[in-house]
């Protein structure tokens, strides 16, 4: 089935449809060597050629659409970027290896937060999630030092001028502390730039650490080691899906799970060798005498 060719460059990633759709307008969208225009369809198949100002873009062929998302907690000093030229570690760096597909990034934490960043396949997905127009609530764990009183949690409630127009978080809970340090979970629905610190630092106020914890309804999974992911379950998705006006997915990536079985067993495979080797060794080895 051909699809419009905007959707196909959306879904890959590459954009949101309005914004590949102002490309094509303006003649920097390809195929196959000839110049799209507004309202061209494809079919996607292997050996296609797209090209976005003249350099060709990576696609996924129509079959293989699955929505996937993973949910990533991020260290600090990780980046938010695909490579970095000086070769710091980045978020993509222990991701699960994709075919036809890329991993796309649902907004961006600073090199000094950590957190809950979510990762899909569905270029559309993440681009609507981050249009401000939807107010998807972020959660954040912070720790601040510096004296506080209810005059300060009032201005940051109320609202507080940064440099980019006027910012205030949605909710402040006190969450304990020791002496000047003390930790928040603060709440707001924008992405802009190191937000939740500038909102701090504007009340003379600095912020020692920076978790997300919530995006939406999606919290930071029990259990998941810094570095480590997992990948969402078909009601999570739909509820991201739903958030933005999306169609509900109805198949996961069936390939995942058995991949999941595949994994868990080998690790059981070489925890077995592993505890068979140790006890081959002991009982191979001289004994004492008493």
């Amino acid at each position: 089935m051909s699809e419009k060719l905007q959707k196909v460059l959306a879904r890959a990633g590459h954009g949101s449809r309005r914004e590949i759709e102002g490309l094509i307008q303006q003649g920097r969208v390809s195929v196959d060597g000839k110049i799209a225009t507004l309202g061209d369809r494809v079919d996607v198949v292997a050996g296609m050629k797209i090209r976005m100002d003249g350099h060709v873009v990576s696609i996924k062929e129509t079959e293989e659409d699955v929505c996937r998302v993973l949910a990533y907690y991020k260290p600090e000093g990780e980046l938010c970027t695909r490579s970095d030229p000086e070769g710091r570690p980045t978020v993509f760096d222990r991701l699960p290896k994709l075919h036809g597909s890329r991993w796309v990034a649902v907004g961006r934490l600073d090199v000094n937060t950590s957190g809950l960043l979510l990762f899909t396949t569905d270029g559309e997905l993440a681009n609507r999630l981050m249009h401000p127009s939807r107010e998807v609530e972020r959660e954040y764990a912070v720790r601040v030092f510096g004296k506080i009183d209810d005059e300060k949690i009032k201005q940051l409630s109320k609202g507080v001028q940064l440099e980019d127009g006027p910012a205030a978080f949605r909710t402040i809970t006190y969450q304990g502390g020791e002496g000047m340090n003390q930790w928040y979970n603060v709440t707001l629905t924008e992405g802009r730039n190191r937000e939740v610190r500038r909102l701090w630092e504007a009340i003379g106020i600095q912020v020692s650490r920076l978790i997300r914890v919530r995006y939406g309804d999606i919290n930071l999974p029990k259990g998941l080691p810094r570095g480590g992911w997992t990948e969402l379950e078909l009601t999570d998705i739909n509820y991201l899906r739903e958030l933005v006006e999306l169609k509900p997915e109805t198949v996961t990536k069936v390939p995942v799970e058995r991949e999941r079985r595949r994994v868990k067993a080998n690790q059981i495979r070489r925890a077995v060798k592993r505890h068979t080797q140790v006890a081959s060794t002991r009982r191979s080895a001289p004994g004492k005498r008493g």
